[in-house]
């Protein structure tokens, strides 16, 4: 789906990113995790083309990019999932239905199509409401129908659910999944949350001062931890286990 050599981003002459090179397959679910200030969110905004990055090479689909002429036909084929949810002071329906109206769509279709997602994410019922009515949680879910009702061939998540409280966050993490799959979607989450990239990701890739140090299934990179930082993630996931496996044990004993 996309394939980038040389990525490079400098801000007040600092080298802020160097990527060599990066890869993601077609209906893949990528985790780029890091440390604060490591450059997630300036890689994710790179590849949207967000950010005045330069790439030696840039391919989407297959086909290399004559940037930055093609770049507002490849930004059509993206949506953007965001940790605030930046709804606007209309309707739920209409919030899911607006990144379609702004790219054509007929009010109508835009709406039909807008609604089948609300179904999906579980808030439909939620469709007539102000959008200023809701939860943080419901709001995310608006934000994440208005995304994939646009039918993005790759969809970018930057920490959209680290302002969510644990039980709306895992509730919609183990419903995304199977969603993305189930489509086809290629999407890359930004996170710093080791939990969501053991629910979401097929892969994930670690970070560290704008460089990526290591890359693999989620289960093969904490296995065998090439950094401190991901050593000390790994620790985290044991510890975390460990923690739990009482409670796991006593829960089967009462049953």
């Amino acid at each position: 789906m996309l394939s980038v050599e040389g990525l490079q981003l400098k801000r007040g002459g600092r080298l802020i990113l160097d990527v060599p090179h990066f890869h993601l397959a077609m209906g893949e679910v990528l985790a780029i995790v890091g440390p604060n200030g490591a450059g997630k969110s300036s890689l994710l905004q790179s590849l949207a083309l967000l950010t005045p990055a330069t790439f030696q090479a840039y391919r989407f689909d297959g086909s290399p990019a004559n940037l930055p002429a093609d770049t507002l036909a490849l930004r059509r084929q993206m949506a953007l999932v965001l940790q605030q949810a930046l709804l606007l002071d209309m309707t739920v329906l209409e919030n899911a239905a607006s990144g379609l109206r702004l790219r054509g769509v007929a009010r109508g279709t835009a709406r039909v199509t807008a609604a089948a997602w609300l179904e999906r994410l579980g808030v439909g019922h939620l469709a007539n409401r102000q959008a200023r009515e809701l939860s943080g949680g419901e709001a995310q879910r608006v934000s994440l129908a208005r995304a994939l009702a646009m039918a993005p061939r790759l969809l970018l998540l930057d920490e959209p659910f680290a302002a969510l409280d644990v039980l709306s966050r895992t509730a919609l993490l183990k419903e995304l999944r199977p969603l993305l799959k189930q489509g086809g979607t290629t999407a890359v989450l930004v996170t710093h949350d080791i939990t969501e990239v053991a629910h979401l990701a097929d892969r994930m890739a670690v970070l560290e001062e704008g460089r990526l140090v290591q890359e693999g299934t989620p289960q093969a990179v904490l296995a065998a931890p090439a950094s401190p930082i991901v050593r000390r993630m790994a620790a985290i996931a044991v510890e975390t286990a460990a923690a739990l496996a009482p409670l796991s044990r006593t829960k089967g004993a009462a049953g």
